[in-house]
């Protein structure tokens, strides 16, 4: 194995910079259970002003804030609508089922996004036999539906649609920044049309954990039951929300660079023989690819790639990979894994790769 690796599985994968480490061992602390954490009461009261919202909860992850959120605006017996590829119908371990009580239903959207369309078709008669739909959740940038963004006026479209039919509607912002980027528009614009926002802060933006949800003051009152109902009690929790006050000063401005590295990665691999990919569709930090059957499985290419030290994981199917450009792959890293791409894929498919093994990739 290699001494420097390339990780390009996740920007969870990043770790905490110089800087964001002396903030953590230089953070004012108390018990946050009690409101007593000035540290988390700043994050908490910055994210909400960031957003244009009354109030925030800080959280451990963003499952935890997405289901937090869930919880908020559900009973039991209630539906869901979201896409088909959306983080809570897929990758929340069934939590809106287990937490809320609340079924989830799956629309056939495009790259992630839905649209008003496909919602109204989704509704029910108001009858005994119906599941009735509570809310409608949208995942802006998308996730395994290809790192697609959603245009502004598709979310407000959307969010007004639902809200004149008495639903209640939530932002999965796992990379929240990331589509702020991309597309120019501002948080607040974004969030104005949710009632809950749920922003991840152990992705691109670096911090080791950490999330938030942003809403209504009494959405967020209840949403900090739900938070101790599911366990995330938080005390000193000043150390990891410094980690996010710092990233919200230092690390949304550069994401932008993410992006660059991105299309640098994607329009190199383009000219790769047995590579499928459309530049073009790459916003954002997130790069999908396939492989030519010939070329082998996504798979055995993913763990050839390791051996050599690239790290890429195969996800949402046999030839489908994804690469996840973040603050820790700077542009010779990108173009080292574009060179050691090419030479596995020429070598071609033998019995002598290394056993592929199965990926984590939906984060």
């Amino acid at each position: 194995m290699p001494d420097s690796i390339v990780e390009l599985r996740s920007d969870t994968m990043t770790r905490p910079t110089p800087g964001m480490r002396e903030a953590i061992a230089n953070a004012e602390v108390g018990d946050d259970m009690s409101g007593e954490d000035p540290t988390v009461n700043e994050l908490e009261a910055r994210m909400a002003d960031l957003l244009g919202k009354e109030a925030a909860v800080f959280a451990c992850s963003g499952t935890q804030s997405n289901q937090m959120g869930v919880w908020t605006h559900c009973q039991t017996g209630d539906e869901i609508l979201i896409d088909k590829t959306g983080h809570i119908g897929n990758f929340e371990a069934g939590a809106p089922a287990v937490l809320s009580g609340a079924s989830v239903r799956m629309l056939d959207g495009q790259g992630g996004l839905i649209d008003v369309d496909l919602v109204q078709a989704a509704l029910r008669p108001i009858n005994q036999h119906f599941t009735p739909t509570r809310l409608v959740c949208l995942e802006n940038s998308t996730n395994i539906g290809g790192g697609r963004t959603y245009p502004l006026e598709q979310i407000e479209r959307v969010c007004a649609f639902a809200h004149e039919r008495g639903f209640k509607t939530h932002l999965d912002g796992a990379r929240f920044f990331n589509a702020c980027t991309a597309r120019g528009y501002t948080p607040r614009e974004v969030a104005a049309h949710f009632d809950t926002v749920s922003i991840c802060f152990s992705k691109g933006l670096g911090c080791p954990m950490g999330s938030i949800l942003v809403g209504s003051q009494s959405d967020i009152v209840r949403a900090r039951r739900a938070r101790k109902i599911f366990g995330g009690a938080l005390r000193q929790a000043g150390i990891p929300a410094a980690a996010c006050l710092y990233a919200i000063e230092h690390h949304i401005d550069r994401l932008s660079i993410d992006h660059e590295h991105a299309q640098l990665f994607a329009r190199g691999i383009a000219e790769i023989d047995g590579i499928r990919i459309n530049p073009d569709e790459v916003e954002t930090n997130l790069v999908f690819f396939e492989i030519d059957p010939a070329c082998g499985t996504a798979a055995e290419l993913s763990a050839a790639l390791r051996t050599r030290g690239v790290h890429i994981n195969n996800v949402g199917g046999p030839q489908r990979l994804r690469a996840c450009t973040h603050l820790d792959v700077d542009a010779d890293g990108v173009l080292r894994a574009v060179k050691t791409i090419a030479e596995c894929l020429a070598e071609g498919p033998g019995a002598d790769r290394p056993a592929a093994s199965g990926a984590y990739a939906h984060a």
